[in-house]
């Protein structure tokens, strides 16, 4: 009876130790392989990497930076927002908050999962209507601007965030403003994004069973209303290779607004304040990557 009883007290200290160990795994291993302890956990990345920031929620907050359009079927992602035009297949924009915070975290590995959208009840177009088109399934809201968590950048895959666009603009033009959109939110602390194809153009094609439309050309518009110094810019890029400057294609949030039909920050700001910003553009307010640039002409577009 006493060597049970020693053997049972033996039992009842390595229990505590095995539970410390599992405890002490699980700890490491979160936060040396977070992406895969998400996944195999179930857990929010957040609450044990970041617990001091901010986390965006767009399928529960009033999102007062949405654009408003004639057309609007307005879907809320959980890290971004789209209005899905039906007669095109394709989101009319694509509108999110990138901030500087969400860039500084540490980085997901890209993992391609491109689904149609569950939350377009007419259906969205499919990774099929691509195959064999010669364009390219480019994102409207980047990868690289979602990789702060596995959920984010998943959110990205949807067919509803991608459009049809040319091989080299898609590697060449429209990679470099999006990668210098991520240095000026870095810089400017939170900038305010819209994005898509312009709709309002005779297409260029259509592909797929779905008749998807090729766009000839796509826009984007990036507000910074973070003190010292508000401003705004807007693009409009053709789809197709470009040799040219990226500034030069820089226009005011107006011209953008009256080639597309859409209002773009309605809710967002005083009147006073969105006539301001949004009627006239002044690049050298935005710093420009000339290295980039270099990059994106030789070596981008030819490869």
């Amino acid at each position: 009876m006493n060597h049970a009883r020693q053997g049972s007290g033996g039992i009842g200290r390595i229990r505590p130790l095995l539970l410390i160990g599992i405890i002490a795994f699980l700890y490491l291993g979160i936060r040396m392989f977070p992406s895969f302890f998400n996944r195999f956990l179930d857990l929010d990345e957040e609450v044990f990497n970041y617990p001091d920031t901010e986390v965006q929620d767009y399928e529960e907050e009033e999102l007062y930076f949405l654009p408003a359009s004639k057309n609007a079927n307005i879907i809320r992602h959980q890290f971004y927002a789209l209005s899905y035009n039906e007669e095109h297949e394709l989101a009319e924009w694509v509108a999110y908050e990138l901030t500087r915070d969400q860039l500084n975290r540490n980085k997901i590995r890209r993992e391609d999962n491109y689904r149609p959208d569950p939350k377009v009840k007419s259906k969205s177009a499919t990774t099929y209507d691509y195959r064999g088109s010669g364009y390219d399934r480019g994102h409207l809201l980047p990868v690289g601007d979602r990789k702060f968590s596995f959920e984010a950048m998943n959110e990205t895959f949807f067919m509803s965030n991608i459009s049809p666009q040319e091989r080299h603009f898609n590697g060449g033009i429209w990679r470099e403003l999006e990668e210098n959109v991520r240095d000026w939110a870095r810089k400017y602390r939170k900038v305010y994004v819209v994005t898509g194809p312009v709709l309002t153009e005779r297409r260029k094609d259509r592909i797929g069973k779905n008749k998807v439309s090729v766009p000839k050309s796509f826009y984007k518009v990036i507000l910074d209303i973070s003190e010292p110094e508000l401003k705004g810019i807007g693009f409009i890029i053709p789809n197709e290779t470009s040799e040219k400057p990226l500034y030069e294609y820089a226009v005011s949030i107006d011209e953008v607004e009256e080639l597309t039909g859409i209002n773009f920050f309605p809710d967002l700001m005083e009147e006073e304040l969105e006539r301001k910003l949004e009627s006239k553009v002044n690049s050298r307010l935005w710093d420009f990557d000339k290295r980039r640039f270099e990059t994106r002409v030789s070596v981008w577009n030819v490869r």
